[in-house]
């Protein structure tokens, strides 16, 4: 089964701490869209929102609960998480890689997913790296 793969890019100009402090913080993530709300259900070790932390992400409406395992956490570099559960996707992963530049930090979020029907898929996880990496830089200018 073949997978797709989007990277979407921005630069904000904001410091890497700043930028890995908004990323880090899971329950923070209910600031980044309206009605939502995260839970961490598991700590990560030794950071509590680090490896094998486990978030659950609600939203309003009658879609399920997305829960999602960190399962990359290098700070003020690197998180990468993968979806367990509430996600139409199979093997659904993202990754967000920080960057430090002259104007801030340069934000990169990829999205991973196999890919079932051709073409579908892959315009899905490009619409999605977007609207991640559009919510994401908000929350990071606030």
């Amino acid at each position: 089964m073949a997978t797709s793969s989007a990277t979407a890019t921005a630069t904000v100009q904001r410091p890497v701490e700043h930028v890995w402090a908004v990323l880090a913080d899971h329950e923070g993530m209910s600031t980044w869209g309206p009605g939502l709300t995260v839970t961490l259900v598991t700590e990560g070790a030794p950071d509590r929102n680090g490896l094998g932390a486990v978030r659950r992400i609600t939203a309003p409406g009658p879609m399920p609960a997305i829960v999602e395992e960190v399962v990359d956490f290098e700070p003020g570099t690197r998180l990468g998480y993968r979806a367990r559960s509430g996600v139409p996707f199979k093997n659904y992963r993202g990754d967000v890689v920080l960057t430090p530049t002259s104007a801030g930090t340069r934000i990169d979020y990829a999205i991973s997913l196999d890919e079932r029907v051709p073409f579908v898929e892959r315009g899905a996880a490009a619409l999605v790296a977007r609207v991640l990496l559009s919510a994401f830089v908000r929350a990071c200018n606030r």
